[in-house]
C-alpha cells in the first residue's frame, strides 16, 4: 500500500480532533485507526507485553508509506494512547526479531493532525513529534491544526481540512 493511514487518539472519538480527522479521512478515502480500541500496554524494558495488539498493529501500519498522527494537544503532548504507541516503537529498535521491521520506518512520510485552543499548534507539541520522526528516519510532511476553543465548526475549519488533504494527496 502506498497511500496514507491515520492513527487517532483522544479521550473523545467524536470530539474536535476526531471530527477534523474524519473530515480529512473522508476526503482522502483512508482508514482511521482508533488507538483507544486497541489493547496496548505501556513500554516495558523486559518486553513482557508482546501478546498485546501493538505488534499486529505495527505489521499493518508498516504496509503504508504515509502515516497521519492525529491527537488533540493535551498539556503540550499527545493523548495518552498515542504516547503509548510512540513509546512502543522502541520495541522495534530493541528486539532483535523486530529490528528489520523497525528499519522499514525509515523514509515513511508522516503528518500531524491536531486541535487545541490556540491559533497555532504549540511548538513543544510539534517538536516532540517531529524530533521523534527524525530520530526514526521518518520524513515530516506537514500539519493540520485548528483552534477549537469554541468547538469544531465545519464552516470555520473545513478550509484547513481541504488544504491538508491536498498536501497529503500531492505526496501520494
Amino acid at each position: 500500500m502506498t497511500g496514507p493511514v491515520a492513527l487517532f487518539s483522544s479521550s473523545r472519538r467524536n470530539g474536535n480532533t476526531g471530527r477534523l480527522m474524519d473530515r480529512i479521512a473522508a476526503m482522502l478515502e483512508i482508514e482511521v485507526v482508533d488507538l483507544a480500541v486497541t489493547r496496548m500496554s505501556t513500554y516495558d524494558y523486559d518486553h513482557r507485553n508482546r501478546d498485546d495488539d501493538f505488534e499486529p498493529l505495527m505489521r499493518r501500519l508498516l504496509a503504508f508509506d504515509q502515516w497521519i498522527i492525529a491527537s488533540p494537544v493535551y498539556w503540550y503532548a499527545v493523548a495518552p494512547p498515542m504516547k503509548v504507541f510512540l513509546d512502543r516503537i522502541s520495541d522495534y529498535l530493541d528486539l532483535s526479531d523486530l529490528k528489520d521491521d523497525g528499519r522499514r520506518l525509515r523514509g515513511k512520510l508522516v503528518y500531524i493532525v491536531c486541535t487545541s485552543i490556540l491559533d497555532e499548534a504549540p511548538r513543544p507539541f510539534v517538536e516532540s513529534l517531529t524530533d521523534t520522526f527524525s530520530y526514526l528516519g521518518m520524513r515530516y510532511g506537514g500539519i493540520a491544526h485548528v483552534n477549537c476553543q469554541d468547538g469544531y465548526d465545519v464552516a470555520a475549519h473545513d478550509l484547513e481540512a481541504v488544504k491538508f488533504s491536498r498536501l497529503v494527496r500531492s505526496h501520494v
